[in-house]
């Protein structure tokens, strides 16, 4: 089974940036697309972005279009999201979820 792993979150400015690393454990996950989502303080989750297997498709909220890109090295095993133009509103706990697990997530918290 494959098991996320998120990592990069931390403490950041309005209009900074940050890049999370979602990255696999166990059976390779060369062979699944992989969704970010996030869930602010005291809010259900989100969806904030999505790339297929092969890289050829990305999806993002609106809410972060031209801010975040996403993208992913398989010989990592490793999906990044960048984050630039931070705003407070970002605030939350990423996770990744790949094959239909969840990772534990990873907080960001952006201050104004």
């Amino acid at each position: 089974q494959v098991q996320p792993v998120e990592s990069g979150g931390g403490l950041v400015q309005a209009g900074g940036s940050l890049r999370l690393s979602c990255a696999a454990s166990g059976r390779t996950f060369s062979g699944y697309g992989t969704t970010w989502f996030r869930r602010p303080p005291g809010k259900d989750y989100e969806f904030v972005a999505s790339i297929t297997v092969d890289s050829t498709r990305t999806n993002f909220a609106d809410s972060v279009k031209g801010r975040f890109t996403i993208a992913r090295d398989n010989a990592k095993n490793t999906v990044y999201l960048q984050m630039n133009s931070l705003k407070p509103e970002d605030t939350a706990v990423y996770y990744c979820r790949v094959a239909g697990v969840w990772g534990q997530g990873t907080q960001v918290t952006v201050s104004s």
